[in-house]
């Protein structure tokens, strides 16, 4: 199975996919971890472009949101389909969910656009479950106590816009975006994960 974790910075994804990969691997589940972008040698050095690059390295939207889709690309070709393929189960930080949301809905690019490279980018592999974390920008920003990425620092009109951003694509029919609110006990956000694996796992077994 393929699982993604996705929300705004400061909802406490990173917090939450450990416990579930720990929870997964007691399970007996043999789990693969990956980031998007990232996990793999290109992706990685995508990564530090697209986040960690400074004012002097301008990067506009549309190469923006087509480096992040190189960077996808190459994670499903080189991790997510070669580990799906050996039975194993995927848990990824981001996916393309967060492409359409930060380049479209919030960057101003066509959503319907990036939806049809994203298809390319990733050969039609989606996940089965993507838990999208959610929680208002503003109590999100009180857990940020690290120095903020490029992508963070674009001001709290952008992350209120990626909220709404996530929210409208979670009321897609395809169903896969299961909101969790992201305001309440680490150990009550991970119990209602935990609830919807299960009813997926079990789906799958039959």
């Amino acid at each position: 199975m393929f699982f993604s974790f996705d929300g705004i910075d400061g909802v406490g994804k990173t917090t939450q996919m450990d416990l579930f990969c720990d929870w997964l691997r007691a399970r007996g589940t043999i789990v693969v971890v990956c980031r998007d972008p990232g996990s793999t040698p290109l992706g990685e050095r995508i990564r530090e472009i697209l986040l960690h690059s400074d004012s002097a390295t301008p990067i506009g939207r549309r190469a923006e949101m087509l480096l992040y889709m190189a960077a996808r690309a190459q994670l499903v070709d080189e991790v997510i389909r070669p580990a799906l393929a050996a039975g194993k189960t995927i848990v990824s930080d981001r996916y393309l969910l967060a492409n359409l949301v930060y380049q479209g809905y919030a960057g101003g690019l066509d959503v319907e656009a990036i939806r049809a490279v994203g298809a390319v980018a990733t050969k039609g592999v989606r996940p089965d479950a993507v838990f999208l974390l959610d929680m208002a920008p503003a109590s999100a920003d009180t857990r940020l106590r690290r120095e903020l990425d490029r992508m963070e620092r674009q001001g709290a009109e952008y992350r209120e816009r990626l909220r709404a951003g996530f929210l409208a694509e979670a009321e897609r029919p395809e169903g896969q975006i299961r909101v969790i609110d992201a305001d309440r006990s680490i150990d009550a956000v991970q119990a209602e994960i935990r609830q919807i694996a299960i009813v997926l796992l079990s789906a799958r077994k039959k």
